[in-house]
C-alpha cells in the first residue's frame, strides 16, 4: 500500500481544511497522530492480517466473458462486491476504526448514504468493540431499510438526518454537529475521499489496497500487461481513487470516472459535478473546496440518482485535480443506462451489482466503443446488489408493466 506523504491537504487548487474553530482541536490532532499509527509496526500487522482473514482480501480480478462479447472489449471486474459487508467501504471503515482505537477514542460516528458505508463501520466497531452511531437520511433509510437493518443488528444506532434534502449531505452535517459536541471521546469515520484534509489522504490510503490487488491480478494474468483502461463510478470518489492510485502515473492506462446522471443534465435532477450546464462550480462545502453543484445565487443544488450512493453534490478533490489536469476523464450514467448495465450483467453473468457500480458498467459500455479492438479494461465492481432490491424490483416491474 503507498505511504501517505504527500497527499494533500492541496491537490492544486483543491482540498484544504475548511473547518469551523471548534473542530479544530480534533482535526489537528487526528492530523498528527494519523501518519504516526499508520506507519507503526502493530498498526500495519493488525490491518493486514484483518484485510486477509476478515474483509477476505484479497478479492478476486474477474473475466466476464459474455459481458466483454456484448460490449466488445476485453472485460475485468475488481470484485469488491466480494468483500465483507458486500462493497469496497470495509477497507476504509475498518482501517479507521483501528486508528480511532489507537487514538483513545471510546465512541464513533458515520455518514452513510448507500447504507454500505454505515454497514462496514458497524461492522469494524462491533469487531472491536467500540460505540457506533450512524447518522442516515431520512429518505435514505427508507429506499436503504435493508442496510439500516443490517446496522442495527450489529449494535450500532442509527440516527435520521430529517433536514434538507434527506439524504447524504444532510447525514453529514449532523455527524459534523455531533463531533463538535463529544470530540474528546468521538472520532468521525468519514467514508469518502473528501472532506477537511487528512481525510482525502487517509481514505485514498485505506482504498489503495484495490488498485494495488487489480495491478498486480492484471499482470498476472495478461502476460505484465497494464490495463488500456479503468472504469469506476463516482460520487465522492473512494471507489473509483482507490482503484486509480496504483495507474495514476502510468499515461497509457485511461481514467474513467463516471457521475450520476439521474434524468439528465437539462432536467436539473441529477448529480453531475463535472457538468456544462454553469450548475457546478468550484466551492466549500463540508470542509474542502472542490466542485460544488450549486444554484445561481451559490446556494447548494438539489442532488438525484437512482443509486443513493452517488447522489452528492461535491466531488472528492483529488478528482478535481485529476479531471483539470486531463488525467482523468468524467462520463454520465442516467438512472436508465444505469438499469440496463445492471440487468446486462445479471443476465450474462450470474452476477448483481449495486446501482452505484452500475454507473460504472454503464460508463463501460460507452468507454469500449473509445478503444480499439483487442482493448482490455478494468471495471470497479464496488459492491453487489442486495441492498438495491427493492428499488430494482420496483423499477423493472415499471418496465414489463407500463400503465
Amino acid at each position: 500500500m503507498e505511504t501517505l506523504a504527500g497527499q494533500g491537504p492541496w491537490f492544486d487548487d483543491h482540498g484544504g481544511c475548511f473547518i469551523a474553530e471548534t473542530l479544530s482541536p480534533p482535526v489537528s490532532e487526528l492530523t498528527e497522530r494519523y501518519q504516526q499509527i499508520i506507519a507503526s509496526a502493530a498498526f500495519q500487522q493488525r490491518y493486514r492480517s484483518l484485510l486477509k482473514h476478515y474483509v477476505g482480501r484479497a478479492t478476486p480480478l474477474t473475466l466476464v466473458e459474455n459481458f466483454s462479447r456484448e460490449i466488445g472489449v476485453k472485460t475485468y471486474l475488481k470484485r469488491e462486491d466480494l468483500a465483507h459487508t458486500g462493497a469496497h467501504k470495509i477497507n476504509n471503515a475498518l482501517g479507521q476504526a483501528l486508528l480511532a482505537q489507537m487514538m483513545g477514542k471510546r465512541r464513533v460516528i458515520a455518514e452513510t448514504g448507500a447504507g454500505q458505508h454505515g454497514v462496514a463501520t458497524a461492522a469494524a466497531c462491533a469487531l472491536l468493540g467500540i460505540e457506533c452511531v450512524i447518522y442516515m437520511g431520512l429518505r435514505d433509510m427508507q429506499r436503504q431499510a435493508l442496510n439500516v437493518q443490517r446496522i442495527r443488528l450489529m449494535g450500532a444506532r442509527v440516527v435520521a438526518a430529517t433536514g434538507g434534502t434527506q439524504t447524504l449531505k444532510d447525514a453529514i452535517n449532523d455527524a459534523l454537529r455531533d463531533w463538535v459536541a463529544n470530540a474528546d471521546t468521538t472520532y468521525y469515520l468519514l467514508g469518502s475521499a473528501l472532506g477537511p484534509h487528512p481525510y482525502p489522504a487517509i481514505v485514498r490510503y485505506f482504498q489503495s489496497v484495490i488498485g494495488d490487488e487489480a495491478r498486480q491480478q492484471f499482470a498476472a494474468l495478461e502476460d505484465g500487461a497494464l490495463p488500456d483502461a479503468l472504469v469506476a463510478c463516482v460520487g465522492g470518489g473512494s471507489n473509483a481513487i482507490g482503484l486509480f492510485s496504483a495507474f495514476i502515473e502510468e499515461p497509457d492506462v485511461q481514467l474513467f470516472g463516471v457521475e450520476a446522471a439521474g434524468q439528465g443534465e437539462s432536467s436539473g435532477n441529477h448529480s453531475i459535478r463535472f457538468g456544462q450546464g454553469g450548475q457546478s462550480r468550484s466551492g466549500v462545502l463540508q470542509g474542502c473546496r472542490s466542485y460544488v453543484l450549486q444554484d445561481a445565487n451559490g446556494q447548494i443544488g438539489e442532488t438525484h440518482s437512482i443509486a443513493p450512493g452517488l447522489d452528492y453534490p461535491m466531488v472528492g478533490p483529488e478528482h478535481a485535480q485529476l479531471r483539470d489536469s486531463g488525467r482523468a476523464n468524467y462520463l454520465w450514467a442516467s438512472d436508465d443506462e444505469a438499469l440496463q448495465a445492471l440487468q446486462l450483467l445479471s443476465r450474462c453473468e450470474g452476477i448483481i451489482p449495486a446501482l452505484e457500480s452500475a454507473h460504472a458498467l454503464a460508463g463501460a459500455i460507452k468507454v469500449a466503443r473509445q478503444l480499439p479492438p483487442g482493448a482490455r479494461i478494468i471495471v470497479n465492481l464496488s459492491g453487489r446488489g442486495d441492498k438495491d432490491m427493492q428499488t430494482i424490483a420496483q423499477l423493472t416491474s415499471a418496465e414489463e408493466n407500463p400503465q
